[in-house]
């Protein structure tokens, strides 16, 4: 049966970005597929520095995902860091990763480019995702365009540790979903928290309010027509919260003139909210019974420790260090 592995951070609050670039594709996945999905703590550690910050982003990413819909009894859900095998092997992984194919990396420079104080952590992120890949035997990784070069480092390292030490590793192959690859932000890049352009899914509805009605435009009057609406950000985020005959509607009016901008946001609030209300109650309960949610992680790290540790008795098997 395919394998469908994904991780997400706990470095913040998780936004619209998040939900429709990884989580509900996954969620998607999850029920078609046997799935892996993890709370990527160790990734976490080379922009946040709070332990505290940490442990309590942890549990809001658990919430967060569990009240979206995520079936615990079909996905294996579980902290990145309760399997250490992970580490292991990405130490293995990185003797024959060439310096070149890191430097080359897209999500490095960018990162460094926009002022993150670069580290080692950082510069060698994507030897830890390639362990994290390859630990669990996955054959598909969903990602958004932005990280699909860094599934692709995983198959060259695992193509190369194969290559030296004989047939091992399962070669990934990366899913991407062209219609949610990148979710704008307020500003019109790419949503993240790094660029602080993010609308989060459960937070607090004055500020989500404050936010989307923040939203970049240019200075056309409403009246002009906007041959370009399909490009707007607000057009392009109430396509993936609202109703399609709704989204339509709203970028034909912008289309043709007369629509304002403020109109256009209020409405992108209005379905924004609408879109998650379900998801926000179910959260409301899953604060309820945190017991609940520990026992969650903890069933889906036993589960991925045995598939873990088989993997990497294979790995030390293949080069000697068994």
């Amino acid at each position: 049966m395919m394998r469908v592995l994904s991780g997400i951070q706990p470095s913040g609050a998780l936004h619209l970005g998040n939900y429709f670039g990884m989580m509900k594709p996954a969620i998607e996945l999850g029920e078609k597929y046997e799935s892996f999905y993890f709370i990527a703590n160790y990734h976490s550690m080379t922009s946040l520095f709070d332990a505290d910050q940490r442990r309590n982003n942890t549990m809001e990413v658990a919430l967060d995902f569990l009240a979206c819909g995520l079936d615990s009894q079909k996905t294996v859900f579980f902290r990145q860091s309760e399997v250490p095998e992970v580490t292991e092997l990405t130490w293995i992984l990185s003797t024959l990763t060439p310096m070149g194919l890191l430097e080359r990396c897209h999500s490095y420079k960018d990162k460094t480019a926009k002022g993150i104080s670069p580290n080692h952590g950082l510069f060698a992120y994507p030897v830890l995702m390639a362990a994290d890949i390859l630990l669990y035997d996955s054959n598909v990784v969903p990602v958004g365009r932005d990280q699909k070069q860094h599934v692709e480092v995983t198959r060259d390292i695992a193509v190369k540790f194969n290559e030296m030490y004989g047939q091992t590793f399962v070669i990934p192959e990366p899913l991407i979903r062209d219609e949610v690859a990148v979710v704008p932000g307020t500003d019109g890049q790419k949503m993240s928290k790094s660029y602080g352009n993010t609308i989060e899914i459960f937070g607090d509805e004055k500020a989500i309010r404050k936010k989307i009605m923040g939203i970049v435009m240019d200075s056309r009057s409403p009246a002009e027509p906007k041959p370009d609406a399909n490009q707007n950000t607000a057009i392009q985020l109430l396509k993936l919260v609202a109703p399609v005959s709704v989204a339509n509607d709203f970028e034909n009016r912008l289309q043709a003139g007369g629509l304002g901008y403020g109109d256009l946001k209020k409405a992108l609030f209005e379905n924004c909210w609408e879109s998650f209300s379900s998801a926000r109650k179910r959260r409301e309960e899953l604060v309820s019974n945190l017991d609940f949610v520990h026992q969650v992680l903890v069933n889906g790290a036993e589960k991925a420790s045995a598939v873990a540790q088989d993997v990497l008795r294979r790995s030390k098997r293949a080069c000697g260090l068994d």
